[in-house]
């Protein structure tokens, strides 16, 4: 199952997009005997200053057709790391190709696209920058796999 996280902004260089590089190339190393993989960041700009709308237009066409969408949202549904895991694992076995996480910009994602979502995630009550919630993501995917393969790395 191929993962996406679709984002509105660009990272520039720095230690934000180099921790993404880091935990993404960690989750597909680890992801790939389990089913799970590659991950891609798709990232969305609205240059012509639309608003939410604009974004939410962006981010519906850096979809894949018939992916599970899952946006990340702060009044989602709260998932341990283990229960996450179990989540990717459901939709691989359920024989979905494509998942993806969506992430709106800083003034967050259009009511009509997290409505249209299969599933809203949280990472907690607070807001995190939408920036840092894709670190957050990255390193929850690698964490996900490691889970499912056993490994050491969740110590829980």
């Amino acid at each position: 199952m191929r993962l996406h996280i679709n984002a509105v902004g660009r990272l520039r260089a720095g230690p934000e997009r180099d921790l993404i590089q880091d935990y993404i190339g960690r989750f597909d190393k680890a992801g790939r005997t389990l089913g799970l993989g590659p991950a891609t960041l798709h990232e969305v700009e609205d240059r012509k200053g639309g608003g939410m709308a604009a974004e939410a237009a962006l981010l519906e066409r850096s979809l894949p057709s018939a992916a599970v969408v899952c946006v990340l949202d702060e009044r989602g549904t709260l998932l341990s790391s283990p229960d996450f895991a179990d989540l990717l694992a459901g939709w691989r076995d359920q024989g979905r190709q494509d998942a993806a996480f969506v992430i709106g910009g800083a003034d967050g994602l259009d009511p009509a696209l997290r409505a249209r979502a299969d599933m809203a995630l949280s990472f907690g009550k607070m807001v995190w920058p939408h920036m840092l919630a894709r670190v957050m993501l990255a390193e929850q995917l690698y964490r996900a796999a490691s889970i499912l393969a056993g490994s050491p790395y969740h110590r829980a």
